[in-house]
């Protein structure tokens, strides 16, 4: 008799390693929550204007974009940013909290950033701060930014 219990209690510790192991595993190969998925690909623009790549920006950006109510497209942004890297050294970005709202297949993300220019050509006070709106939606697994306005805070 005590051997079947001592066999019911192997199996049994098995059986609960087993499940605990599926557990960590299905738990490694859940996708992030969209909001963390919208916050890296703003850090991904972020990294990207610093390092002065326009590409590494527009590539977060939906082919159908628009920003400040229609005053910018994606090929507009892009030359600008193009324009920007080429006349300044060094480009400072700071983004301040990120507030992702999703609703479904589309997502708003609030936040404050502020550019910085140490050589003072580009921004004459030598840095300034927005406060973003940006509308994002999901394409495939990726969220993508489609629209954007930005304002100085008041």
């Amino acid at each position: 008799m005590q051997r079947d219990a001592s066999e019911v209690c192997k199996f049994t510790m098995r059986f609960v390693f087993l499940a605990a192991m599926l557990l960590v595993f299905a738990a490694g190969c859940a996708r992030p929550p969209d909001e963390v998925l919208i916050r890296s690909s703003i850090e991904t623009m972020r990294n990207a204007a610093e390092e002065r790549r326009p590409a590494g920006v527009v590539g977060e950006i939906a082919n159908d974009f628009t920003g400040n109510k229609g005053e910018i497209d994606r090929e507009g942004l892009s030359r600008l940013l193009k324009f920007q890297f080429l006349r300044n050294e060094s480009i400072g970005v700071a983004i301040g909290p990120v507030d992702v709202a999703v609703d479904g297949d589309r997502a708003t993300a609030k936040f404050d950033v502020t550019f910085s220019d140490a050589s003072q050509r580009w921004l004459p006070g030598g840095r300034e701060t927005y406060a973003i709106v940006s509308g994002w939606r999901r394409e495939g697994s990726r969220w993508i930014c489609y629209n954007a306005s930005w304002t100085h805070p008041t």
